[in-house]
């Protein structure tokens, strides 16, 4: 437990900080998971948008910090070649 009044604020900003970066991964999962169910499906025109779409809120990801950038781009660089190949 914190003793000290800076470490009291500390935790209670790591809280709020917290609930906003779960948030954040969560939807990013979920674009990536729309297009990896279009690819699934073997619908090439939808994985493109969809992959359109999850791209962008990838790079907001390394932008906020909760994602490093070799991360995404190792996923990008995987779904846009799942997406070639179809």
């Amino acid at each position: 437990m914190a003793n000290h009044k800076s470490a009291e604020k500390r935790i209670r900003q790591t809280e709020r900080r917290t609930i906003v970066n779960r948030a954040r991964v969560s939807r990013i999962r979920t674009f990536v998971k729309k297009v990896e169910t279009a690819i699934e499906t073997g619908d090439k025109e939808a994985a493109a948008a969809a992959f359109k779409d999850a791209a962008p809120e990838l790079q907001r990801g390394v932008s906020k910090g909760v994602l490093h950038r070799n991360t995404v781009a190792r996923k990008v660089s995987r779904l846009a070649q799942r997406i070639k190949a179809l």
